[in-house]
């Protein structure tokens, strides 16, 4: 299935790692000139040295979601380079963790900041070209948790909420622009961040990380962790010329896992 970005400039935020590189590796075998930013530098190279072997045209760009005048210079550097872009996949990792009582007001502001005001931030940057080319593609990565919250993810659960109420709002708005925005919320996916959660749940729970993910294995209908690759490929579409008339919609991708009583 052609699905139509071949020679389309995507932005990918958290494009070194899990399932932001994935989505970015995809949309490179499908022909798209992807500009990925992360803040880690070490990673960050290696993604784009991997990227470019698969005959790419990649940019790198280091970039703290969390800071406005990143974000700035990643969608000019992007621009400069590659093209306004057309496509765009926002993304972060997760903000801290913790129960309610036990988040500090500043890991509020973090989380803010790093999870809901820098996807604002780079829609406000991408929009006025996409309008302008009455063609766009959006789509927010967010969490199953925006459905389904979890206590030790508080903040998490609090500000993927919001986000789906924005892939609604903002996506009626634009949508007569040819423009599209809609989200996905990941379940348990092989990633760093699925680690970290894994090790924090079990440390509560008084059990190993393996023991842990067993159990919540368990509780997944498909009995398994998806694959970053899974999830780019659902996001591939979302971002074509197919996906046309799928807007202001908030994915499930978790192998039956929200809903379940775990």
């Amino acid at each position: 299935m052609d699905l139509g970005i071949r020679g389309r400039t995507a932005m990918v935020a958290a494009g070194s790692k899990g399932l932001g590189r994935a989505i970015a590796a995809a949309l490179v075998r499908e022909g798209a000139r992807v500009s990925i930013g992360a803040r880690t530098a070490g990673p960050l190279a290696e993604a784009e040295q991997a990227l470019r072997a698969g005959g790419g045209d990649v940019l790198a760009v280091p970039v703290d979601v969390a800071n406005p005048d990143d974000l700035a210079r990643w969608h000019a550097l992007t621009v400069d380079k590659l093209g306004a872009p057309s496509l765009l996949v926002t993304n972060t990792g997760g903000p801290p963790a913790g129960h309610f009582e036990d988040l500090a007001e500043d890991s509020w502001r973090a989380g803010i900041d790093g999870t809901l005001m820098n996807v604002i931030r780079l829609c406000r940057l991408v929009l006025p070209a996409m309008r302008a080319a009455r063609y766009g593609r959006i789509v927010h990565l967010t969490s199953f948790v925006a459905k389904q919250p979890m206590a030790l993810l508080t903040i998490s659960s609090t500000l993927r909420a919001g986000l789906s109420a924005l892939t609604k709002t903002l996506g009626t708005q634009v949508a007569p622009d040819g423009i599209t925005v809609n989200a996905v919320l990941p379940g348990h996916f092989q990633t760093d961040r699925q680690v970290h959660v894994n090790e924090l749940r079990a440390k509560q729970h008084g059990t190993t990380r393996a023991v842990w993910e067993e159990r919540l294995k368990a509780e997944i209908p498909a009995r398994r962790f998806g694959r970053p690759e899974e999830l780019a490929d659902a996001v591939a579409f979302l971002l074509s010329e197919r996906a046309a008339y799928i807007n202001g919609t908030s994915l499930q991708i978790d192998g039956g896992f929200v809903g379940t009583t775990f």
